[in-house]
């Protein structure tokens, strides 16, 4: 997206990370929203198209964690992706809505609180088996929530660091 809105590679600038928050910080806003919404996409036509053809569980679940990879470690990049937030929460709004609701309010209480992208990240993911449980169980569903989960918090290792030494950028803050 920067490449053709004509912006500097968000992957060589601050985190290094091609991701929403980077793109936000390198970029401005309106670069931002359009890289969300991508990467929210992705996910979301992923899990349609999955449940267009099948119900089972372990197809859905194959499926989610799978767009979830491709985020992760993209063939066009030599497998260097983003830390998958986005993707995530689409292929999991997709998966079950009340989910990706729960997900998304997770997300945005911790982030106006605290004002850190990453925190809210970390949390919604520490808090994704969990809601995967109470509105879709099965050991599908929690076997991929805690690869996902796992993946996403072990991206984030860097930003743990930040935050507990005090040098994790805060959402509105350039890089």
């Amino acid at each position: 997206m920067s490449r053709l809105m004509n912006l500097p590679d968000p992957r060589t600038l601050g985190s290094g990370n091609p991701g929403a928050t980077n793109v936000l910080r390198s970029s401005g806003k309106k670069a931002a929203v359009i890289t969300l919404c991508i990467d929210v996409f992705k996910g979301i036509i992923a899990v349609l198209i999955a449940k267009l053809l099948s119900d089972a569980a372990l197809v859905l679940a194959a499926v989610t964690l799978a767009v979830f990879l491709r985020h992760l470690y993209p063939i066009f990049f030599q497998f260097r992706g983003g830390k998958g937030v986005a993707t995530a929460f689409g292929a999991l709004l997709m998966l079950a809505w009340q989910v990706g609701l729960a997900l998304l309010a997770t997300w945005l209480f911790t982030a106006i609180l605290f004002r850190y992208s990453s925190l809210a990240a970390i949390s919604a993911a520490i808090l994704t088996p969990a809601y995967l449980f109470w509105f879709l169980p099965g050991w599908e569903y929690m076997v991929m929530s805690f690869i996902m989960s796992g993946l996403l918090i072990w991206r984030h290792s860097s930003n743990i660091h930040n935050l507990l030494t005090g040098q994790e950028d805060k959402i509105d803050e350039k890089a």
